[in-house]
Formats: structure tokens, sequence, C-alpha cells
């Protein structure tokens, strides 16, 4: 006969089932496993073995084939181990031939017949219960998998003698409870940070509508130490989004003791990180960082010093927010709709013409420098301020601004609004930045000073139809932080005095603009 068992390959976030076909029949000695298994599956024979032999159980001398279908879907992982075993031991007779029957199946086997942690058994969990069907995972990944739902029957063996003597009546498997939900930490304090006004302001607004965000500006200006307190300005996670990231961070192997968190991610990798660290990929197309900082915040400090190929590679993820890494024979998708703030000297000097120091350099160096970012890269930057070095009499005065707080306050109001709006508009949650261009027109529409002033700017400023709208949806932003209905002239002239400048001149068209509407609290133009 065949025992035959329900397992799982995972293709991103995406668990689909694959059924485990075990049978042992006469002829030569012989333990082959079929179905398009990577090495770590066809190692399995070994590690099966030795897993057996430690609970005190041999292979016949006959000939083991271990079939996983489908045929044409490639499996890799070593969370297959269990499967086989279980598979075997019903074929062998040591345990009952109904013992799966009703259950899925993950687990990588020890040599001395215990059970290690796997990843991915949030995403096998929920795959299963949507199956009717419960879920056999190692004792490590019960607290993970428990999340799946109440209704989910789960068993969670140490190893496999535990699974064994569960089966025969006489030993009791208590199912595991999920994991704790832990409350964001208190980080950095936002009023720590002295002077820089400007672009305090310019993080709020990021922070409200979820704007991708560029700062420019010498070493010690306070960029790294603004970007560190934005978490702590960003509403909690809803379940909905804390349920997407914890399948991410299962897939990664991050969800330690099944803790979930409802603290937004902030990943903050090094410039040294290549494409498939930042997107994902590799033999087994783990996550990246842009799909570990779905629904929060991707970090790069020193932004022109990241691979070219690197940075470009995130912008399709920026527009549809999702990453699709493509193989030969089979196309992986993970979610990455994440907020991506920047931050970048003026030039490899460090301190720029503004400075006003000498360059070393050259007279080219700032704009050298900066080409180093592409300008498809720079367009999708909704906010673009320059940061003045911070003087002795700021350092000096003692710290005045609002504490962070105070500004999440503000800043979850705003997005309270967001999501009302946008549930009406679209039947779906969104921030500013991520909502739909159909619903922008009605929602972000600008009275008509606003629409002069966006027209006037946009032509003289070369922006493309994406800064167009992007502006919109920054203005969208900041009528939202005031609790205003309206798009008017003041939210526009912000907005368009946040927007990086395309062409050389034009930048004090903008800025005069927004002074006069009295919206703008300083020019945040990036020069090229």
């Amino acid at each position: 006969m065949v025992a035959q068992l329900t397992t799982f390959a995972f293709q991103g976030v995406e668990a689909r089932a694959v059924a485990v076909q075990v049978q042992i029949s006469g002829g030569a000695n012989q333990f082959a496993i079929v179905g398009l298994p990577d090495k770590s599956i066809s190692e399995a024979r070994e590690r099966v073995r030795s897993a057996l032999c430690a609970i005190g159980l041999g292979l016949p001398p006959k000939r083991v084939t271990v079939n996983l279908a489908p045929a044409d879907l490639p499996k890799e992982g070593g969370h297959f181990d269990l499967a086989i075993a279980l598979g075997l031991l019903i074929e062998m007779g040591a345990c009952p031939r109904d013992a799966a029957d009703g259950y899925a199946v993950i687990g990588e086997l020890g040599l001395d017949g215990s059970v290690a942690p796997v990843a991915g058994a949030l995403p096998a969990a929920i795959a299963a219960n949507a199956k009717d069907l419960g879920l056999i995972c190692p004792a490590a990944c019960g607290a993970e998998a428990a999340w799946a739902g109440p209704d989910i029957s789960i068993i969670a063996p140490k190893s496999l003698i535990q699974l064994v003597n569960h089966f025969k009546g006489t030993q009791v498997l208590s199912p595991p409870l999920p994991g704790a939900i832990e409350a964001a930490p208190a980080g950095p304090d936002l009023k720590e940070v002295k002077g820089q006004e400007s672009a305090k302001r310019a993080l709020e607004a990021a922070a409200a509508g979820g704007h991708n965000l560029l700062m420019v500006g010498p070493p010690g200006a306070g960029k790294s130490m603004l970007a560190k307190r934005l978490p702590g300005l960003l509403p909690a996670l809803n379940p909905e989004e804390m349920l997407e990231i914890s399948m991410v961070q299962s897939m990664a192997g991050l969800l330690e003791g099944g803790r979930l968190t409802r603290a937004r991610p902030f990943r903050a990798p090094h410039h040294s990180a290549s494409m498939a660290a930042m997107v994902g990929g590799g033999m087994r197309a783990k996550p990246g960082e842009a799909s570990l900082a779905h629904h929060g915040v991707l970090f790069l400090d020193e932004f022109p010093e990241f691979s070219p190929q690197v940075l470009d590679s995130l912008r399709q993820p920026m527009e549809t927010g999702d990453v699709l890494i493509a193989r030969a024979n089979y196309h992986v998708r993970y979610p990455a709709r994440f907020q991506l703030i920047a931050a970048m000297n003026p030039c490899r000097c460090g301190y720029g013409k503004a400075s006003g120091r000498a360059c070393g350099k050259g007279a080219n160096c700032e704009a050298s420098y900066q080409a180093r970012v592409s300008g498809p890269m720079l367009d999708r930057m909704d906010i673009a301020i320059e940061l003045a070095p911070v003087t002795p009499a700021d350092l000096s005065t003692p710290a005045t601004g609002e504490a962070s707080g105070i500004v999440a306050a503000r800043i979850a109001a705003a997005r309270a609004l967001q999501n009302e709006r946008s549930t009406k508009e679209c039947g779906g949650m969104f921030v500013n930045a991520a909502l739909p261009d159909a619903a922008l027109e009605r929602v972000a529409a600008p009275d008509d000073e606003g629409l002069m002033l966006l027209s006037r700017a946009a032509e003289t400023l070369g922006f493309s139809a994406r800064g167009y709208h992007r502006i919109l949806r920054v203005a969208r932003t900041l009528a939202d932080l005031e609790g205003v209905e309206a798009v008017r002239r003041r939210h526009i002239a912000e907005a368009v005095s946040y927007r990086r400048r395309d062409g050389a001149g034009g930048g004090a068209i903008a800025f005069d603009a927004a002074r006069q509407a009295g919206g703008a609290p300083g020019s945040s133009f990036v020069s090229n």
C-alpha cells in the first residue's frame, strides 16, 4: 500500500499543498525521493534514516520510494523530513494508518530524532486551516502556528518518539497557545533633536501620509537622528497589517517564540547590501529588506553609496507594493509596501557648496555625487529637504520642540481621517501615499488658487506626471494634519516647496509662492 500525507511547498508567503506518498516495496535496498526535490530534500534520506534508528527502528531492506506531488512543482527546504518519516512509520506499522488523517505535516528532523524548527509555520498553518486540516509542526513553532485561528488542531512534538506515542495513545501532547503580542517599544524622543524645525515638520508630514522622504545635509546635521525617531511617530499596526508582516517574518525565520509585535518594521540595511539582500532572492528566494519593511520603514543611510542597480531595483516595488522574484520555472511574490526614508551628504566631501567650506574634489563634486542616484528614483521621493548644519547656538540651547507623543497624536488623527476616507472611496484602508489614482483625483482636488499655483509650478519647474500627483498626495496629507477637508493653496505651496527641483532655476518661484501662502517653513529643494 501507499501512505499519503499532506505538507506544503512555499512560494513567497503562499503555501501550496504537496502530497507526500510513501511506498515500501520489494526490490533492491534503495531509498529514492522523486518529484523535483532540491538538495536539502534529497539529503532527507540520511536524516530520516538516523532519526528512525534513534527511536529504535530501522528501515527494512527493501525499496523505499517517496513521491512529492505534483511532480512539476519545485520543492525545497528541510520541512519535508517529518512528513516522510511519518509516512514510513505508517508503512512499517509503527503508527496507525489513519494517524495523519486530517493533518498537514511540516518539520525538520535531527539525527537524534528531535524535531527542529522550520521557517513558514504561520503560512502553513493558515493554508492548512483554509483546507480544514490541522497541523503537525515542531514544538518550537507551535506558538507561531497557533495564530492561524482558535479552531485549528495543532500537534507540536519535540521529538519523533513523542509523536509516535501521541498517536499510540501513551502520551498526550497539549495544543500550543499563541505567542504573546508585544507592545511597540518606546524609542528616542523627537524633542531631543535640537534645531531643524523645518526637517521635523517634513518628517511629521512623511509619517502622516506614508510618504517617501529624502534628507540631504552635511555630517552631523541630524539626518540619522531624525530617521531613528520616525518609528515612535507611526501608529500601531492593525490586525490585518500585523498578520501580513508576521507571514513575511515567518518565512524569514524571525518570529521567535511565536511572538508578534504591534511596532511597525524599521529596516536599515548597510550600503553594501546586494540586490538579493534588498529585494529578496538566493537559492530559496528568501524575502529581502524591502519585504521585511512591509507596512513599515526602509531607511537607507548614505543613499548614493548603495549600488545603482540595488537602488533601481526598488523602483518597481515603490509603485506596486510587492516584489516578484522570477526564476526559470516559477515565480515568487513577496509583499513590499514600505515607506522609503533616505539620507545623504550633498557631496563626497560631505559639506557641499552651501556650507562655505572648501571642497577638495573640485567644482563638480556635488553634481557628480548626487548623480549616483538615478532621476527616476529621485522622482519617487515625495518630500526632499535640505538640512543646514546645526550651530553651536542650537546645541547650547535647551530643547524646546514638541515631544514624540504630541506629534504622534496628530499623526494618528490624520491617519484616522485617511482610513475613513479611503474605506469610503475605494473599500480599503490606504495612506495618502498609496491611495489609488482614481480616488486621489476626487479627494485631493485643490481649490482654484491651489490649482493655479500647482499648474504654474509644474510648468516652471518641469515636474513629471508622477511628481504632479505626488504633490497632490502630500498636500492632502498636510490638510489632514490640519483636520480640514479642502486642499487649499497653502497646502499646495508647502507640498511644492518639498518637491525636488528637476531642472536648474525656478526654485525661488515655488519658495516665494509657498512663503506668500504661509504654508512653507523653509526652502526644501535639492539642487542638481
